[in-house]
C-alpha cells in the first residue's frame, strides 16, 4: 500500500492523499484500505511486543 513516493522526505511521514477528485465509492474504498492497513500495523505491533516481552523475560536478572 505504501510507496517511497508517498513519503515526504522532510518529515518522513506519508503525504496526505488528495481527496478532492475521489468519488464517494472511491473514498469508501480508501477508508477500507486504511482500516486494513491499521489492522496489519496493529498485528505487527503486537508481534513485536511479544518478542520484546520474551527477550525481557530471557535476560531479566533473577533476584
Amino acid at each position: 500500500m505504501s510507496f517511497d513516493d508517498d513519503i515526504d522526505p522532510k518529515t518522513k511521514r506519508h503525504k496526505p492523499r488528495l481527496l478532492d477528485n475521489l468519488s464517494v465509492p472511491d473514498l469508501k474504498n480508501y477508508i477500507a484500505q486504511l482500516h486494513e492497513e491499521i489492522i496489519r500495523v496493529e498485528a505487527e505491533v503486537t508481534r513485536k511486543e511479544k518478542h520484546l516481552s520474551a527477550a525481557d523475560a530471557l535476560f531479566r536478572k533473577k533476584d
